[in-house]
């Protein structure tokens, strides 16, 4: 499973270091030059990169045509067809948009997510993202509201963790998987869930600024991660320059992270 870790720019050199990919956000690219140069060094390093299109920062997916554009001119390893959040239907007539308008006309590789509000939502929208929208990859997002009635919980991050894990195992045992295709996990609530994918090896990467919020914020993990989360979109921190406390506790996290996520079969955080 590859990494990687949204990061302030005034980081971004020294996190890149350690995680296996880069991921940008597109509404970034319009009034952060400094970002795009992290961006082109990206490239110029040969290093994988996910272009996002913001639906999490943005509440709505960036422009479809201007994505589009971005696209050709960048030219990322991935990028992520602009989706609808828990709208399965909207997020399956946006795909099917994107591949009449832009189907053989923009470079890389495809990226759809899959949205709804209930079980058959969900796996509706995987299976026409796999089977009809032929994506070149498919993306499983941490913070569905069916979480929280699937696994309740008076902590909703504790659900969000579980609820993942609940979904992905579910669509395996009812054969909803397709392991051709490979699998993105966006997001994170809780660090210590991605111990639970290591046997999937269709799980071929997972994006989160997790660790770096909450080191900029100074608060460490412990060995198995975190029971509550600090909600802080880290682009809203792009500009951030941490002192050297912050900037410990950011790559301290980082480490542990991994640890998380690669940690053996009998070290796991709790049985399920």
């Amino acid at each position: 499973m590859k990494i990687a870790h949204e990061s302030p720019i005034y980081l971004f050199n020294k996190i890149q270091q350690v995680t296996d990919y880069d991921y940008f956000l597109i509404h970034l690219f319009e009034d952060t030059p400094s970002y795009v140069k992290c961006y082109e060094r990206s490239k110029m390093l040969q290093r994988e990169i996910i272009l996002d299109n913001s639906i999490f920062e943005l509440g709505v997916a960036f422009d479809m045509n201007k994505f589009a554009e971005n696209v050709i001119r960048y030219e990322p390893t991935w990028y992520i067809v602009p989706d609808v959040l828990e709208d399965a239907q909207g997020t399956v007539d946006n795909m099917r948009e994107w591949n009449d308008k832009f189907s053989g006309k923009v470079p890389g590789k495809k990226i759809g997510v899959v949205q709804g509000r209930s079980y058959s939502e969900l796996t509706d929208c995987y299976d026409y993202m796999v089977n009809f929208a032929k994506v070149d990859m498919v993306a499983i997002s941490f913070d569905y509201s069916y979480y929280e009635y699937t696994v309740p919980h008076p902590n909703k991050y504790i659900s969000w963790m579980l609820g993942r894990i609940h979904l992905i195992s579910r669509m395996v045992r009812d054969n909803v998987i397709i392991p051709e295709v490979p699998m993105h996990l966006l997001g994170c609530a809780l660090p210590q869930e991605f111990s639970y994918y290591r046997e999937y090896n269709w799980v071929y990467s997972l994006d989160t600024s997790n660790p770096v919020v909450h080191g900029l914020k100074k608060i460490q993990y412990t060995s198995t991660g975190l029971w509550n989360k600090k909600s802080q979109k880290l682009c809203d921190l792009i500009g951030y320059v941490p002192d050297q406390e912050a900037e410990f506790t950011v790559m301290e996290n980082i480490g542990k992270f991994r640890n998380l996520v690669y940690r053996t079969e009998d070290e796991s955080i709790f049985p399920l």
